[in-house]
């Protein structure tokens, strides 16, 4: 397979494609509007289903609906559009249907703006409908990744009848990159045994969110819960880089991972001894190598694009046990280089009081900063 020069959006959008996407609903949004624009002629041009539905709302429930058939289905928005399907994927995720989601997250909350940003952290992670659910996060940092990524969201989405969202912000849906594309998968013909598809001589199957019986719906929560902690088990993800002898830990994801590849570098060059842990599954987490990281390192910084949501997921498998430091752009902007390693190194001069939290040193930095009073 040759290299190509492609942009994020499309390429996952093409990803999906080639994966085997059977019906695409959505509604344009800038950053992602590529990735719908890209779908509504390719998927006719393959005989294969595009809605452009009448709004977010409309376009996750029509992706309830076909998913129920067994076929491959997704969606794609950002921010704003994801926070309206919010209570269509908390359906979903109790009717136990595998679909995709594509999130690429721009500068909020509101309306905001169409800069990048890694803003819906929380309500990817923690599953931002009501009720109590979980559905697996995958966050590529370049467009090779995103493809990869897109690949294997319909794998696990059948795999574990769960929604699984590709995270990625505003600046990787956008950017053009050598990627190289996978193959064409077949469409898949079979049947799934839970599938709604009105064959004739079978009987009626009823797929639905609704338990109105209590101890039904406890036992569904179960169900769900236990096949959460299967995928916690078998699907963490994540790219480790200069850990052998890392004195100092960076822990970033995405765009903000990538920036702090390059600090990292910089900084061995200047004699630091730092690594980086890019989580790639935000959702299961990688608790267990930040735990096991946190007993070689003397200290951690955790990157972010935003207000340090996954720093509450770095603070809890460290459990205080060594200083962490935080760094993040809010509402679009997207750190530099220079500055992640200005903080490795101001990290490595040490020592930090545990007693403050994170984000709290940051942002009166960042007052400071932006002249902004208490």
């Amino acid at each position: 397979m040759a290299l190509e020069l492609i942009k994020g959006n499309v390429a996952v959008a093409e990803a999906a494609v080639r994966a085997g996407l059977v019906s695409y609903f959505g509604y344009p949004i800038t950053p992602q509007t590529e990735l719908l624009e890209y779908l509504s002629a390719r998927m006719p041009e393959l005989n294969r289903a595009f809605v452009q539905a009448e709004s977010e709302l409309g376009a996750i429930n029509m992706v309830y609906g076909a998913a129920c058939t067994g076929r491959r289905t997704m969606t794609s928005s950002s921010s704003p559009g994801v926070s309206l399907m919010q209570e269509g994927l908390s359906y979903i995720s109790c009717t136990e249907l595998p679909v995709v989601v594509v999130d690429v997250v721009r500068g909020g909350p509101g309306l905001g703006n169409i800069a990048p940003s890694q803003a819906d952290y929380n309500q990817a992670t923690r599953g931002g409908g009501h009720g109590e659910y979980h559905q697996i996060v995958l966050a590529p940092a370049s467009v090779q990744e995103a493809i990869d990524l897109t690949t294997l969201a319909f794998d696990l989405a059948e795999k574990y009848r769960s929604v699984v969202m590709v995270l990625m912000d505003g600046s990787l849906g956008q950017m053009m990159e050598p990627a190289e594309l996978p193959p064409f998968q077949p469409i898949k013909t079979e049947i799934p045994d839970w599938a709604v598809r009105g064959i004739p001589g079978r009987g009626k199957h009823v797929l639905t969110s609704i338990n109105i019986d209590p101890p039904a719906q406890e036992r569904t929560n179960i169900r769900l819960m236990t096949r959460w902690q299967e995928i916690e088990a078998n699907e963490v993800r994540y790219k480790g880089y200069y850990l052998e002898d890392a004195e100092y830990l960076v822990v970033g994801y995405g765009t903000a991972g990538r920036i702090s590849l390059s600090a990292v570098r910089a900084a061995r060059e200047k004699g630091i001894k730092v690594g980086l842990l890019r989580p790639i599954s935000l959702a299961p987490f990688p608790y267990k190598v930040v735990e096991d990281l946190t007993e070689q390192v003397k200290a951690l910084l955790v990157v972010e694009m935003n207000n340090g949501q996954m720093l509450e997921d770095v603070r809890l498998a460290v459990a205080n046990r060594k200083p962490i430091a935080f760094y993040g752009r809010m509402g679009g902007m997207v750190p530099f280089a220079d500055d992640v390693l200005q903080e490795i190194e101001a990290l490595a001069a040490g020592p930090l009081s545990q007693e403050e939290h994170p984000r709290d040193r940051w942002l009166a930095k960042m007052r400071e900063e932006f002249g902004i009073g208490a």
